[in-house]
């Protein structure tokens, strides 16, 4: 599987151009799309539904107070935290431990980011979250739900089927560093000073 150059042909901008635009449309597109949901299925939840392909699917607006697919309901103060705490992991992971120089790495980080911010600052705004898309008897979800599902499902897909020797190239983090500088050389003697 292709994975795009090594970290030393990269800049550190080429590293976060890819993920902060797809953030950035990600963001864009599913505002929006709540913003027309508001206008045109509201401005209640649950007062007009518009339907697309017979029973199967169709545009209902949803205030959704739990997680994704509606699922943990009543908790969107606790899950501005939870979401912004797990957002920041993905972001340290990403910089630290995760394989940055690859293309599909760091579309699915730009997915998942965006789609979790997205739904965040529905949070904020509405003390929900912005549901409208309605297919069968699936839960009512949005963009960024979308986002993140195909995030996720692109991350784990690269990370079960690429080669580990395709992860050296991952950008060294410090862990290395404080090893030596706690317990000396990697074969356990201390570091020798220079001093007499």
């Amino acid at each position: 599987m292709a994975t795009g150059m090594p970290p030393g042909l990269q800049t550190r901008w080429q590293r976060w151009s890819i993920p902060g635009i797809i953030v950035f449309v990600l963001l864009v597109f599913d505002q929006f799309s709540k913003f027309w949901t508001i206008q045109h299925l509201g401005p209640t939840p649950g007062s007009r539904q518009i339907f697309v392909i017979d029973d199967w699917f169709s545009l209902i607006y949803v205030a959704n107070t739990g997680i994704a697919f509606g699922l943990l309901p009543n908790l969107s103060r606790v899950f501005i935290v939870t979401s912004l705490l797990i957002s920041a992991g993905v972001t340290y992971a990403y910089l630290f431990y995760l394989p940055n120089y690859s293309r599909w790495v760091q579309v699915s980080i730009g997915l998942i980011i965006g789609g979790a911010l997205g739904n965040v600052l529905d949070r904020i705004q509405w003390q929900h979250v912005i549901d409208f898309i309605k297919i069968g008897w699936w839960p009512a979800f949005n963009l960024a739900d979308i986002g993140i599902s195909i995030g996720v499902f692109i991350l784990a897909v690269y990370l079960l089927f690429t080669d580990d020797c395709e992860w050296e190239h991952t950008t060294p983090h410090d862990d290395a560093l404080l090893t030596k500088l706690l317990y000396g050389e990697p074969d356990g003697s201390p570091i020798e000073s220079d001093e007499g």
